[in-house]
């Protein structure tokens, strides 16, 4: 771990003579260039400016990996389908029904759930939304977000390639297939992660009247929503 900088120890000994010896000039044989009184003085402002951007620089990586772990701006909750409404969602792919939350908290981790399922039409099950928050209190989350691997024996759609999301936590990004995109959020020592699927009449696969970038940037709208309202 990068710890601090030193900035302990004589530095009038790792100093110019002359800048040990007060700033006095050195004696130099006549016709030459003797050294400048001002050389000590810019020496001195030039390690002092490099060891204040160090230890700027310091700080930042201990915010985010010192002792008491990555940072953790949201808070945990154990009811997320009260948090959680998918409201956007909701509209882009039809109603949602009452959720069904779980959640866990242990040393290094705090977890909460939500799934729910909604019908369109005449079909009684036709797309599900769930969506994941993780608190890592210990181990940074950044080291393996966006690893986890595509193993759906479910996979009934094209797959989506790995794609980048601005403007949500420090880093967001789509992958999953075109009718299971996953939406994941990092955050510091948060990952959120929301997961939105659904099925056509003709079975995975079939030509459905859903808009996928719609259903996805509603996501986005939910996820926001969802971090806003947990911030501590």
């Amino acid at each position: 771990m990068i710890g601090e900088p030193e900035l302990e120890g004589d530095w009038a000994a790792r100093e110019p003579a002359s800048f040990a010896a007060g700033g006095a000039d050195t004696a130099a044989p006549a016709g030459s260039a003797g050294p400048s009184r001002a050389a000590p003085w810019r020496w001195a402002l030039g390690g002092a400016v490099a060891a204040s951007a160090v230890w700027g620089g310091a700080l930042v990586v201990q915010e985010r990996y010192g002792g008491a772990g990555p940072p953790i701006r949201y808070r945990h909750s154990e009811q997320l389908c009260a948090e959680t409404p998918f409201k956007a969602v909701g509209t882009a792919l039809g109603s949602l029904g009452v959720g069904m939350p779980s959640h866990g908290e242990g040393p290094a981790l705090d977890w909460s759930y939500c799934f729910a399922a909604g019908s369109r039409g005449e079909q009684a099950f036709t797309h599900e939304a769930q969506v994941l928050v993780e608190l890592h209190k210990k181990a940074d989350p950044a080291t393996e977000f966006g690893a986890r691997p595509e193993v759906d024996p479910f996979a009934g759609s094209p797959p989506l390639a790995a794609e980048a999301v601005s403007g949500l936590g420090e880093r967001a990004q789509f992958s999953g297939e075109a009718q299971a995109p996953r939406l994941q959020v990092l955050d510091g020592g948060t990952v959120v992660t929301l997961t939105v699927r659904w099925w056509s009449k003709g079975g995975p696969g079939a030509a459905d009247e859903v808009d996928g970038d719609s259903v996805r940037a509603a996501m986005i709208e939910d996820a926001r929503a969802l971090l806003a309202r947990l911030r501590k």
